[in-house]
């Protein structure tokens, strides 16, 4: 169910696009408003969502640890794994940032005969690293970055020179024109695989949803459209950057004979700009204020005290007993005082 209805929204919206570029002329909604429209709920969106992280409260230090905490001199500590001060965090936050360190060590369930954990019909139990998702997940990720600082060129009436290198690393298998992109085959590829991961896998499509595969099926229509754009379908390149040069300096005009494959690329990433916010793609910017991730384990080293715990009313057992010591004698109940 999630994946037809994932599958036919995406072709909706991409219909959508087309309709109303092909039949009702409607190139500056498509082109000016809906643009402008996106990257404010975007910003906005992620904004709320930051802020209202940021107010949620951590009196206690809740680290995910999974190696060996600070604690004797001879004791070795795993740094990364458990850390126990601000470099500790750092390291471990740009290694989950830029490597997907946690994703690297996940690991996913075998039956075997080969393991002591025995099930009831005679099998056995394996757990094994799932490297080729460790493997997918930061290609697409790497691969969405590098091609978002590509389409830099588009908005800036001067390429700056690092976005030029990174056009010529990103080429250097080129052999003719137009150049060939190596990251445009690298997120198709990632996509598709994890696609079909959350097909195949009766695990992972058991706890798959519309918004699992909602993005995936948008982000690969985002690629598909563009790369279309790119090597198959040719559109007017000094157009496109025309209408995005007026889009950033607030003077947005929309060019003559841009395409309907424009227009239906640049409706998809409006689309995943307004989506993005709401959904689980946010967790880029969470992990930044994650508690389990950017918290430090010293709780052997400092004493974590909650700033919100209010004065409590006890009553001591000396107290419960005078006040039902008479009681408790009748009961046969032995008492501390005579």
């Amino acid at each position: 169910m999630g994946i037809s209805f994932s599958l036919l929204a995406v072709i909706a919206l991409m219909a959508i696009a087309y309709s109303g570029t092909k039949f009702a002329n409607l190139q500056f909604l498509f082109g000016v408003v809906i643009p402008y429209l996106a990257v404010i709920t975007f910003i906005g969106g992620v904004i709320y969502r930051v802020i209202k992280w940021a107010y949620s409260p951590v009196p206690f230090r809740i680290p995910t640890t999974s190696g060996q905490q600070k604690s004797l001199s001879w004791i070795k500590q795993s740094r990364f794994e458990n850390p126990s001060n601000t470099a500790g965090v750092i390291g471990r936050m740009l290694l989950e940032i830029l490597l997907f360190r946690s994703l690297f060590r996940n690991l996913k369930l075998v039956v075997s005969e080969a393991n002591p954990m025995e099930l009831n019909n005679g099998e056995r139990i394996i757990y094994k690293s799932d490297k080729w998702l460790w493997l997918a997940g930061l290609a697409f990720h790497w691969a969405f970055l590098v091609i978002l600082i590509r389409h830099f060129r588009f908005f800036a009436g001067y390429v700056p020179s690092c976005v030029q290198l990174l056009e010529s690393l990103d080429s250097w298998l080129q052999v003719g024109l137009p150049r060939f992109y190596i990251t445009d085959m690298i997120i198709l590829t990632a996509v598709t695989y994890l696609l079909i991961r959350r097909f195949v896998i009766p695990q992972v499509r058991y706890i798959s949803f519309a918004a699992d595969y909602f993005p995936l099926f948008l982000i690969l229509g985002i690629a598909i459209t563009g790369i279309l754009m790119r090597y198959v379908i040719r559109v007017d390149v000094a157009g496109v950057k025309t209408l995005t040069l007026g889009l950033v300096g607030f003077n947005p005009s929309v060019p003559e004979g841009l395409g309907i494959i424009f227009y239906i690329h640049i409706f998809l990433v409006s689309i995943l700009f307004v989506y993005f916010p709401f959904s689980k793609l946010v967790h880029s910017a969470g992990v930044f204020l994650s508690p389990t991730r950017n918290l430090s384990n010293n709780s052997r080293m400092e004493r974590h005290i909650n700033p919100w715990n209010y004065p409590v009313k006890i009553h001591t057992y000396t107290e419960y007993e005078d006040e039902f010591r008479e009681k408790m004698k009748k009961a046969g109940i032995p008492v501390e005082k005579g």
